[in-house]
């Protein structure tokens, strides 16, 4: 099919170039239009399609313009009536003409009548289609008719030869030919609820050819890492065991059984000489900073550099001071490198990382600017990984420009993945978990209160303060704003000095200057605030053992994940602590979720869980960054039986029809494996 160059460009912009692309662009909904309805059995509150003759059709001009037609096809009589109408419409409208119109039947004046109904001109004893008419997500550029041929032209140009052996599909599904073209062009026949829900058999081959695309460029992205090499980061034991000692000195508490077993396991990745490709998860609290200390210190000792990357300066200059604080005295340097670090420091810091005297980088997405040239990177940690997109991650395996040798990668996530998305997305990874805190960490107490009481709480903070605790205020915003109602951080800071009279409380934000935040988060630490009040860059890294009391206004704005972030922040000591979540009725059912889960449970697991089924993988991936999902019609939630098939499906595959697993993996993701490699 011949296609305009303004319709090329909308089909390319919506991501639809090959044949194959066109085949898998599936459609919203249908909509019957193979049967006729007599327009004398038209029922008001139905849609239906009615074939007929128009008897008049006229420019009425009250109670405002609009088009009224009258269409006859001798059982009766409805009116069509179009309150916006182009010339094109009177036209095929006019007197004596033959349409099919199809919409939704309303009680009319004169009798049964639709508004901006669909219609068409059609010859007398037109047939009428033998399928159900897809209607497909589309833009403004692409009327729905033009997609539809432009589909239906790619469907028969593509054989959609089987290239999975039969034994690898599960028993009961069609073919991917037969499942495309029902879910494209299906017979009226077959279940439109179940082709809706996304639950008949030819969604489900495409679900599973989809999920074992995945699996396969999982298994082969783990397999082409294999190839790969990188430095043995052997070392000698000492520069390890000091830090270990350090540590021990400086925290009230020795390593954790979980602590312990992850280091080894890092340890033991480190020493290799295929890269490490490690995701360590561990709940709020956890102790991943001090993991992540051992496993630089065991790179450092092997003569190689070490980069850390957070996605925020707070949580950036908190990894920065804890790292100085044990490595520094230990003769290791470590440089500091963000977006606001400028001039002669900037400079400095850059030939310190390219001539290898800077032994630790750490720092925000600035580490992995096209000017940050490493001399010997042997490992790279990015911590929150998921607040990253994955375009950056690769960016930072790929720093050594001209290198032989791949730095092992070490992920850091507060934000524990579920099973099912382990499973799918991070199946080429390996995953260590902290799954126990260190003791003396003090059990949070979730409280859902209405934001009518929020006085109440202000009196909550002023006892908590005289007590001789510390109070965390958070705000989603920083100052007014006429589009949101919120109350903002800054009219809070103002109350809460009234109502704190004699005591200093704190504001921190992200417009303040990095060297002013730095200083704000110190003197709260140090006590000399009794309050912060804050928007979110507290979320992460932010460790004051007094502070007991959180405050979330405005909690119901917030995605669950965060919500639990900021939790994280207080029960860091051995008072007891709360968690006050304030939220302004009414709650959408998402926001009820969000605010039920939170009061229901601190588990960190359980709240990934909770989190993937409100919002789906997005947001623990990084995917929407990178704009590219790499699931578009499986459902985590829902089609568990379907993963678990492909996975095993995947293995068979790969180990007796290798061929065929390149060809389904190429047919299915296309350029999009790269971004498996992060």
């Amino acid at each position: 099919m011949a296609a305009s160059s303004s319709a090329l460009k909308a089909l390319h912009k919506m991501g639809l170039r090959r044949d194959m692309d066109m085949a898998l662009h599936l459609p919203l909904r249908y909509e019957d239009e193979t049967r006729l309805t007599p327009v004398g059995q038209l029922l008001a509150g139905h849609t239906f399609q009615c074939e007929g003759t128009i008897s008049d059709c006229r420019v009425e001009l009250r109670p405002r313009r609009q088009l009224v037609a009258h269409v006859r096809d001798g059982t009766g009589e409805a009116v069509l009536r179009f309150v916006n109408f182009y010339p094109s419409h009177q036209k095929t409208l006019s007197v004596g003409a033959r349409i099919r119109f199809r919409g939704e039947v309303r009680s009319g004046f004169w009798g049964p009548e639709m508004v901006h109904p669909t219609f068409r001109a059609v010859p007398p004893d037109s047939p009428l289609p033998t399928h159900l008419s897809a209607v497909y997500p589309t833009t403004a550029q692409l009327p729905q008719a033009y997609l539809r041929k432009a589909i239906g032209s790619a469907m028969g140009r593509l054989r959609l030869e089987e290239v999975l052996p039969a034994s690898c599909v599960p028993a009961g599904l069609p073919s991917l030919r037969e499942s495309l073209w029902t879910l494209h062009q299906p017979r009226p026949s077959e279940d439109l609820a179940r082709l809706e829900d996304r639950t008949h058999p030819a969604w489900q081959r495409l679900k599973f050819e989809e999920l074992l695309a995945q699996q396969i460029a999982q298994a082969q992205a783990r397999e082409q890492r294999a190839l790969l090499r990188s430095p043995a980061l052997r070392g000698e034991a000492s520069a390890a065991q000091r830090v270990v000692q350090g540590l021990q000195q400086a925290l009230p508490f020795a390593l954790t059984a979980a602590q312990r077993r992850v280091v080894a396991q890092i340890e033991n990745d480190l020493g290799r000489e295929q890269p490490m490709n490690r995701l360590l998860q561990g709940d709020v609290g956890s102790g991943k900073t001090v993991v992540a200390a051992l496993a630089a210190a065991r790179a450092l000792d092997s003569g190689w550099q070490c980069a850390l990357m957070a996605p925020t300066e707070i949580l950036a200059e908190q990894h920065f001071a804890k790292l100085v604080q044990w490595l520094r005295p230990l003769g290791v340097e470590v440089v500091w490198l963000s977006g606001s670090r400028k001039g002669k420091a900037r400079s400095a810091a850059l030939a310190a990382v390219a001539d290898g005297s800077a032994h630790l980088v750490v720092g925000t997405h600035a580490v992995i600017q096209a000017d940050v040239m490493f001399a010997r990177l042997g490992l790279a940690i990015v911590d929150e990984q998921h607040r990253f997109g994955v375009a950056q991650r690769l960016a930072l395996r790929h720093k050594p420009e001209g290198a032989d040798l791949e730095p092992h990668l070490l992920m850091m996530s507060a934000t524990p993945i579920p099973r099912t998305l382990a499973m799918t997305y991070f199946a080429d990874l390996d995953v260590s978990t902290l799954d126990e805190l260190p003791p003396g960490r003090s059990p949070v107490v979730t409280k859902v209160f209405d934001h009518g009481r929020r006085d109440e709480v202000m009196g909550r903070v002023r006892q908590a303060v005289e007590q001789g605790q510390q109070v965390y205020w958070v705000c989603p915003l920083i100052e007014e704003s006429e589009a949101i109602d919120l109350q903002n951080a800054t009219d809070t800071h103002a109350q809460l000095s009234t109502v704190l009279a004699g005591h200093a409380v704190g504001l921190l934000h992200g417009r303040l200057p990095s060297a002013q935040k730095a200083e704000v988060m110190a003197q709260f630490a140090a006590g000399q605030f009794v309050a912060l009040v804050a928007t979110t860059v507290i979320e992460v890294g932010v460790d004051v053992p007094n502070a007991s009391l959180m405050i979330i206004e405005h909690a119901e704005r917030f995605g669950l994940a965060q919500l639990h972030q900021l939790r994280g922040r207080v029960g860091r000591g051995c008072a007891a602590s709360t968690c006050v979540l304030l939220y302004s009725p009414p709650l959408s059912a998402a926001g009820k979720a969000r605010l039920k889960a939170m009061a229901q449970t601190t588990d960190g697991f359980e709240i990934a869980r909770r989190d993937l089924e409100i919002r789906g993988p997005g947001e623990f991936l990084g995917a929407q960054q990178s704009g590219d999902a790499l699931l578009r019609f499986a459902d985590l939630s829902d089609d568990q039986p379907l993963l678990e098939a492909a996975r095993k499906a995947a293995v068979d595959l790969m180990r007796t029809h290798s061929a065929a697993a390149h060809a389904h993996v190429d047919r299915w993701l296309g350029t999009r494996t790269e971004f498996l490699k992060a």
